[in-house]
């Protein structure tokens, strides 16, 4: 069983505006609402893979019930606690004729340690051997950045396998306890060393100096255009992204962790987790908003998928 952990969800919601103009008055041309916060997003396409998850985190207010109609509706099972709050509500601006990409995200409300404690309880209550944890996105203002260290210190002693997608201090805490997989893109794998990654050789290096220094079983590093590295203890590959008519970047990475996620529930092999993992990740882009790709679609665009072997072959 798979589960997500969401501690600041969002509704999201995407707006186009042909020729977006700061500081001017611009027109919406269309616009569309999804529950919306990484997490939340890997389930839903979890769901699309024909694959079977629980996501579990925070919601408060109109958005958060919002958040959980959604999900109900599209048959994705949840379990969230409720808090007083409200629920944050990002916006994305989509500006097809200038291919332009805007996110304008609110930092979400406040939650308390019993709140958090509440939730962190009832998914060890229902982790164990076999299980998956995804752990992805930001977290509330007012919550401590080792967060993630230590809920995934918590589920690895109940038996289960820990993925972690974030950034910043709460990627370079959340590492030191060992998660199974850690999904950077090319500029959080950057700022975690403190440098600029332009290029999958540079990247190769430093996803390597994770896997040896931390004990993490594999490494993702998505690079967008230039496609995403996987490095492990015995290999690295770089898998060339699929070329695809690209709506919206909203929500690639987390298609990627979600058919990662899948992957590992269902077994599958090395060379067929990159392949679903580049497919999910390039459908994904050609949807509007954070919906979640068809499944044909997914299918379609894994006999693109081409890699190298840069070490390990």
């Amino acid at each position: 069983m798979i589960f997500t952990v969401t501690l600041n969800p969002a509704v999201d919601k995407t707006v186009v505006i042909n020729d977006f103009r700061v500081d001017s008055v611009n027109r919406v041309s269309s616009m569309r609402m999804d529950a919306g916060g990484k997490g939340i997003n890997v389930s839903k396409v979890i769901k699309s893979l024909g694959g079977r998850s629980r996501a579990m985190g925070i919601l408060g207010g109109f958005a958060g019930r919002y958040i959980k109609k959604y999900l109900d509706d599209m048959g994705v099972e949840n379990d969230f606690v409720f808090i007083s709050g409200e629920t944050r509500t990002n916006l994305k601006v989509i500006d097809a004729r200038n291919k332009t990409n805007t996110d304008i995200n609110e930092p979400g409300p406040a939650v308390s340690e019993y709140d958090l404690e509440i939730l962190k309880n009832k998914l060890l209550d229902q982790v164990g051997n076999g299980s998956i944890v995804v752990f992805s996105g930001s977290v509330p203002d007012n919550t401590d950045k080792d967060i993630y260290f230590r809920w995934i210190s918590a589920v690895k002693k109940k038996g289960a396998t820990a993925i972690l997608d974030a950034d910043g201090e709460l990627l370079k805490k959340g590492i030191e306890a060992g998660p199974y997989l850690v999904k950077p893109n090319i500029y959080e794998l950057g700022r975690l060393f403190g440098t600029d990654v332009r290029d999958a050789g540079q990247a190769s290096k430093y996803a390597e100096l994770l896997v040896r220094n931390h004990g993490i079983g594999m490494v993702v590093v998505s690079m967008g255009a230039k496609g995403a590295l996987f490095a492990d203890a015995s290999k690295v590959v770089l898998v060339h992204a699929p070329k695809v008519d690209v709506q919206s970047t909203v929500g690639a990475g987390d298609s990627m962790v979600a058919a990662l996620a899948y992957s590992i529930d269902n077994g599958l092999d090395f060379e067929s987790t990159i392949r679903l993992a580049a497919a999910a990740a390039g459908a994904n882009v050609m949807t509007s908003g954070s919906q979640p790709a068809e499944l044909s679609v997914i299918r379609e665009l894994e006999s693109c998928v081409t890699f190298e072997y840069l070490s390990g072959a």
